[in-house]
């Protein structure tokens, strides 16, 4: 990984379902980690096609060091107005120095 690349901050959010008062399921976002990234939109070309072809939600993918953890009901706060459910977290070569994040574009209660 070059680390010029990341110059993206990210906030990476974990999903808590709680009760209320009432006993009613409520959803909330807390953090579970910031970090530095590089981000890629998939929007033409090859490679475009190719995850099309597989997910037809895929947005973006974002690239970071490895960090134990992340799963795939967490979320990607971008610019602190953008949202990205994550689809997959992969090992980049099952090396344990970084991490992509293959994600879809979300509203803020998504």
């Amino acid at each position: 990984m070059n680390p010029g690349q990341l110059k993206f901050k990210i906030d990476i959010e974990k999903e808590i379902i709680d009760n209320d008062e009432y006993g009613a399921p409520t959803k909330t976002w807390v953090p579970f980690l910031s970090g530095i990234s590089c981000s890629h939109p998939i929007s033409s070309g090859n490679k475009f096609f190719a995850m099309k072809q597989n997910n037809t939600e895929l947005t973006h993918i974002f690239k970071i060091r490895y960090r134990n953890g992340i799963e795939q009901n967490m979320r990607v706060k971008f610019s602190n107005n953008k949202y990205f459910r994550i689809i997959s977290a992969i090992h980049v070569k099952q090396g344990y120095r970084e991490i992509e994040l293959h994600c879809a574009e979300v509203f803020p209660n998504g």
